[in-house]
Formats: C-alpha cells, structure tokens, sequence
C-alpha cells in the first residue's frame, strides 16, 4: 500500500503541474463551457491511458528502439501546439470590442476530443513520466496485480485532475473572469504553448 500511495503521490504532482494541456482545458472551459472542456479533458485521459498502458505493460522498451518514430511523434506534436500558440497570439491581440464582433467559431465535442488526443500523442516523453512514476513505487518484480492497481489508480486519478480543471475552470465566476482578462489569458496560454512546442521540437 506504501508503494502504490507513492505512485498516486507522484502521478498527483505530475498531472496537476501547470502545463499545456492543462492550460488548454482552463482556457476552453472559461470561453466555451462546460460540455466543451470536459470533452477536451476526454482526450488527454484517453491518450494518458495509452501511454500509461506503453508503460505498465513494457512497450515502452519497444518503442526505444524506435527512435525514428518518436522523433516524428515529437516533431508533429511541437508544430501543433506552435499552430495553436498562433491562434492564441492572435486572439490575444483582437481588441475585446473587435472579438465581441466576431462571430464565435464552436468547436464540436468531437474536435475538442481529438485535439487533446493530439496534444498528448504530440508528447511522447509522457510515456517515460508513467514508466519513472510505475518504476518508482512499483518495481521491476512486481506481481500482475500490483502493476494494475497502479495504473488503474493513475488513471482514475487522471480522470479527477483533469475532469476536475474542466469543470472548475467552467464555473459562472471563472467565465466571468475570462471576459475581462481574455487578452492576458489568451497572451499567457500563446507563450505557454509555444514554450512547450519549441521545446519538443529541440529537446533530444
């Protein structure tokens, strides 16, 4: 029990840590709603569970040998989230008068799955934050058993973290604050996500 509280411990810090796909679901929640951010949020859980699943069952050794493949992965997840600092950058420099004008572009919830889909598939180190998280608390001779409960306990972590930024971020008082500091926020999440594309873009 130690050993798997040490692993939920670490997979807490890991997914509720600032990021972009963190960022993203706070964003889309406080300018689109509920529905919209919960089905964003989906995405990410759903890719998290893949990785996780690379790592709980070994296939993560696999894919080392692959090193090309992961290196595309890296590349085109670097470029999408650079091709979403754009869109943030130019939001944020629309007026709030210019963006009020607008006609309001809604994502379906299926676009909004498959972009955090994308974001996470984009981030191929997520796989080796679940392999150091499992090797952590769990070990190399740990039972069947034991490698299950990690990894179901991680995911339904998941689920909480990231479900939970989508509805607390979706609330009345935090869709009121989007409107006054939409430039700021849409500022902010440019710079993140363009930190975060250049760095997989560079990182080796």
């Amino acid at each position: 029990m130690h050993e798997l509280l040490l692993v939920y411990s670490a997979y807490v810090i890991a997914a509720a840590s600032p990021g972009p796909s963190k960022m993203a679901i706070m964003n889309v929640g406080m300018g689109q709603g509920r529905r919209p951010a919960l089905a964003l949020a989906a995405g990410v859980i759903t890719m998290s569970f893949c990785w996780g699943l690379i790592a709980a069952t070994g296939l993560s050794a696999l894919l080392a040998r692959y090193a090309e493949a992961l290196v595309i992965l890296k590349i085109i997840g670097g470029l999408y989230l650079l091709w979403l600092a754009l869109r943030s950058a130019r939001s944020a420099l629309r007026s709030n008068d210019a963006a009020t004008a607008m006609p309001r572009v809604r994502q379906s919830t299926g676009a909004l799955y498959r972009r955090g889909l994308l974001m996470h598939l984009g981030n191929p180190k997520s796989v080796m934050a679940w392999l150091a998280i499992m090797t952590l608390g769990v070990g190399a001779e740990a039972s069947t058993g034991r490698v299950a409960a990690a990894f179901l306990g991680c995911v339904a972590l998941a689920v909480v973290v990231f479900g939970g930024y989508a509805l607390l971020f979706s609330t009345p008082l935090m869709v009121r604050g989007y409107a006054r500091l939409r430039r700021w926020i849409e500022g902010a999440l440019a710079m993140v996500f363009t930190g975060a594309g250049l760095r997989l873009l560079t990182i080796r």
